[in-house]
């Protein structure tokens, strides 16, 4: 029996791939989308690049300060599936939440898509105006009891 010198780097880069990709947490084999947030003079501006959904098929709710975004896509192919060499366009579903930096008026905020990236517009809220409320201090009824007390 001949002894072959094992080389890590001569092996099949695709089972190696896969085996990475199964490894790794279930929502890698989902769609997340990535998501810039940046402020632009008085508002929120969110990119989220989402090619290969359509714009219908998205729905966008602020609440709370919680900005999410669900879309999905229909698997459109006339490839059987056994054809593929390799297969990374996803189609399914996603959801993706995003905790906002600043109070906004969610009533609102606008969305357009363009070229595949889903840019939502959010106005800012107005900061309200600190509130300083004075504290009465009121007299304990046992400091009461006990100066009675000393008297008698």
């Amino acid at each position: 029996m001949a002894l072959i010198k094992w080389n890590p780097f001569l092996d099949d880069w695709q089972d190696l791939e896969k085996a990475f990709r199964d490894f790794q947490v279930p929502s890698e084999k989902t769609f997340i989308p990535a998501m810039d947030v940046y402020k632009k003079k008085d508002k929120l501006v969110v990119n989220a690049p989402i090619a290969n959904f359509d714009p219908k098929n998205v729905d966008i709710e602020i609440k709370d300060n919680v900005l999410t975004v669900k879309g999905k896509t229909e698997k459109k192919s006339e490839v059987d599936d056994k054809n593929y060499y390799r297969k990374e366009i996803k189609s399914g579903s996603f959801q993706r939440s995003v905790l906002l930096p600043a109070e906004v008026q969610s009533d609102k905020a606008k969305s357009e898509y363009e070229e595949g990236v889903l840019k939502i517009i959010i106005p800012i809220a107005k900061e309200s105006q600190a509130t300083k409320v004075k504290t009465t201090v009121k007299k304990s009824k046992a400091k009461k009891v006990a100066s009675k007390k000393k008297k008698q």
